[in-house]
């Protein structure tokens, strides 16, 4: 995974953590704009999310926090 994608995932779990607490959860989309401004970043980050860990739609954002921090 990009560092660049990473970073972003990151920043979003925790601005979602501080926002609504930890069990707040979210899905791969919450990564990106409503519109499909970087279609080569959202098909990396659904391979890492459906592929590679094979997560459901909604996850706790301190578990992706986590998966990212320890890959």
């Amino acid at each position: 995974m990009r560092s660049r994608l990473k970073e972003k995932i990151i920043a979003v779990c925790n601005k979602k953590i501080e926002q609504k607490g930890e069990s707040v959860g979210l899905s791969f989309y919450a990564f990106f704009a409503n519109k499909n401004d970087d279609p080569e970043l959202l098909m990396e980050a659904a391979t890492w999310w459906i592929g590679t860990h094979q997560l459901d739609h909604f996850e706790k954002a301190v578990k992706i926090k986590a998966l990212v921090l320890n890959s």
